[in-house]
Formats: C-alpha cells, sequence, structure tokens
C-alpha cells in the first residue's frame, strides 16, 4: 500500500495512525496525477485540469476523475444493455458478429493505443469511447432514424447518449460525468461527416475526444467489413484493390496502417496537436467508408431487414401513445420512470424508452403486443 515516508506506521500513537490513513486517502489519486504530468503532453489532457462536474463531489481518495468516469459509464445499464444491441447485422445467429458492445470495446481499444502512443490521457480517452454509445437505439441506425420519423428529426444517437448520462441513469441522477467526457460523447459522431472535421463546432475540446471520433470510424470501417464478408453481403473479390493495396488485406492488417498512419502524421507543436492522415491512407480509409455505405449498409439484404425493423419501432412508439399506463409500467423495470414530470410530453417519454430497449426485447414486446395469442 502506498505510504507517506514522513510518516512512521508502527508508532503507537493514535494521532500518528489516524494522519497515516489521512496520508494514504490523499496521496493515491495526488500522487498519479503527479505522475501523469510528468508523462503526458502539453498538449494532452491532465485530469486535475478537468472543469470537473455539475454536482460537486468529493474526490475520490484513489482515482483521477476520468477513471471515475470510466467506471460509472461500464457499470451502469445503459452499457450493460449495448450486448443486445445491433452493430449492422439485427439478431445475428453467429457468435462472431459485433454487437454493439463489442464496437464499443473496440473503439476503446484502438482510442486508448492511439492516445499512448502520442502520450495522452488514455482514461480520458477510454471513458468517453465506452460512453459514446450509450444512447444508441434498438436495431442499429435503422432505429435512430425510426426516431428521427416519428418523434424529431433533430434525434441523433450521440444527443441520446449524452441524456443517457445526464438524465436516465440512476434513477434520473445521471452518471454526474466530468465535462471533458460529456463534451467528446457528445462529438464523436456527425454521421457520413468527415473522417477529419474542420469545423470547430464540431470538434471535441480536448485532443482525447477528437482521436475518439477517428477510432469510431477505425473500429467500424474495419469490423463492419469483416462482418459483411463473414455473411455473405459481400465477398473479398468486391473490395476496392486501391484501399486493399494501401490499408492491407486484413482486419489486423488495416487497422494497424490506420493507426500508425494517424499518430505519424500528426504533429504536435506545444498545448495544441494537428491530427491528420497522411493523403493515401485518407483517401482509402473515404473510399472504403463509401464502399461500405453503398454494399453493406444500403445493400437490399441489409435494408430489408431495417425496414422491418422501423415498421415495428413506428407501431410500438403509435401503441404507447394510445396507452401511456402500460408505458408506465414498462419504464418501472426499465428504472427510469422517476425522471418523469407529468408535464414531460409523452413523446420524449416514449422515445427514451424506445432508445434504451434491446433488439431482443423489442422484438419480444411487438409479438407481445401485436401477435395473436393461442388461446388453446
Amino acid at each position: 500500500m502506498y505510504q507517506n515516508k514522513n510518516i512512521n506506521p508502527d508508532s503507537d500513537s493514535a494521532g500518528q495512525k489516524a494522519a497515516v490513513k489521512a496520508s494514504v486517502k490523499a496521496s493515491i489519486r495526488e500522487d498519479f496525477e503527479q505522475r501523469e504530468a510528468s508523462f503526458i503532453a502539453p498538449c494532452g489532457m491532465l485530469s486535475a485540469n478537468s472543469k470537473g462536474r455539475a454536482v460537486t463531489e468529493e474526490p475520490c481518495p484513489i482515482r483521477t476523475v476520468y477513471q471515475q468516469d470510466r467506471d460509472r459509464i461500464v457499470y451502469s445499464n445503459s452499457f450493460r444493455r449495448l450486448k443486445h444491441k445491433t452493430q449492422v447485422f439485427l439478431s445475428p445467429l453467429g457468435d462472431h458478429y459485433r454487437t454493439r458492445l463489442t464496437h464499443t470495446l473496440e473503439v476503446a481499444e484502438v482510442a486508448r493505443t492511439i492516445s499512448r502512443a502520442m502520450r495522452l490521457n488514455e482514461d480520458l480517452a477510454e471513458a468517453i469511447a465506452l460512453g459514446h454509445d450509450l444512447g444508441h437505439t434498438p436495431f442499429g441506425h435503422s432505429g435512430e432514424t425510426a426516431l428521427k420519423e416519428i418523434f424529431s428529426p433533430d434525434f441523433s444517437h450521440n444527443i441520446q447518449s449524452l441524456r443517457v448520462v445526464d438524465i436516465l441513469e440512476r434513477n434520473g441522477k445521471g452518471l454526474n460525468l466530468t465535462y471533458e467526457v460529456r463534451d467528446g460523447i457528445i462529438k464523436h459522431s456527425k454521421g457520413f461527416g468527415p473522417i477529419l472535421p474542420t469545423d470547430a463546432k464540431e470538434k471535441a475540446c480536448t485532443i482525447e475526444g477528437r482521436i475518439v471520433r477517428i477510432a469510431d470510424i477505425i473500429a467500424y470501417l474495419n469490423h463492419d467489413l469483416d462482418d459483411a464478408i463473414r455473411s455473405g453481403v459481400i465477398t473479398r473479390s468486391q473490395i476496392p484493390k486501391s484501399c486493399s493495396e494501401i490499408l492491407g488485406d486484413t482486419h489486423s492488417q488495416r487497422a494497424t496502417t490506420m493507426i500508425r498512419d494517424l499518430v505519424f502524421s500528426s504533429s504536435a507543436t506545444g498545448h495544441s496537436m494537428d491530427l491528420q492522415l497522411s493523403e493515401p491512407v485518407f483517401e482509402a480509409m473515404t473510399n472504403l467508408r463509401e464502399f461500405l455505405y453503398e454494399n453493406v449498409y444500403r445493400s437490399k439484404r441489409v435494408h430489408d431487414e431495417f425496414v422491418k425493423a422501423k415498421k415495428m419501432i413506428t407501431e410500438i412508439y403509435s401503441y404507447f401513445l394510445n396507452h401511456p399506463k402500460d408505458l408506465s409500467k414498462r419504464l418501472k423495470s426499465m428504472e427510469i420512470d422517476v425522471i418523469y414530470s407529468p408535464e414531460t410530453p409523452i413523446e420524449r417519454v416514449i422515445c427514451d424508452f424506445i432508445a434504451s430497449i434491446t433488439d431482443r426485447y423489442i422484438l419480444n414486446l411487438y409479438h407481445e403486443l401485436f401477435v395473436p395469442a393461442s388461446l388453446v
């Protein structure tokens, strides 16, 4: 155990023993914060310099604020539900297909690798990555599209993810995360937006947050391609030759190329860092993303299933508009019923409910609500 060398732990004095305990509590986190200051680059975000939380808390004696945020996310209900939410393929039967949870873990690993290489705050990058998809709907982007159409054009999974950590978790108390993690979550994605955004409004306030945005793209470019081949939606021979020549032929080769290129092409000057990719790799990543959109995400096989998913979500949304008491009963099982006042629009409540539930939950719910049961 960490001990302050200026205090003798073998002393018989009760005051000395109390001082030892107090010193241990105060020193573990502070010692780590000092270590951060010694190895994190000037452009990185020090835990001790966080803008803090919306609700002030007593500092943890052991963990930094970003380590606390990471743990709060991992132990949340929303994080556990990611294991039964679609990444690309709805309710895949094979054990090796990605889910929203495994996607999140891959993003976190890529973000940590890049942050470590650039001497940035790995804990901050990991916390943002682990929380970036907490508000994602069931059935992937088809669920998101459905809620855009029936609830609000402004609905997006990144805004919903922030709502999850600020409001929906812990029976309405939220996770009370730090400013930097919250900022990284809401700015991690903009749909088919640029890989390297130039608009300052789209950029996270920390380099670590900006890295998570790129790590998200690196992860899904690789694993969605991998799953598309595994499912037979595409074949390896269809992958653009220019992409394979630059990025590599395997998941490992492609990921390694993208990560190394970002690390070696980016440059730091004092307290700022310009995240860059070389022109060949950037072009290959852009082409690969366009290939996936045209041949996987918009393929007839995937699109047909997404149409079915949107229909289910739309019908369930309409059902609860007309059956608010049934909705209230189900919200209790989600542990989010207490956050709503009588003035909360029911549309908002239904949106939160649908965005929170998993693929298998909504499949069972749809069957319960709309499929006739045998009476004999």
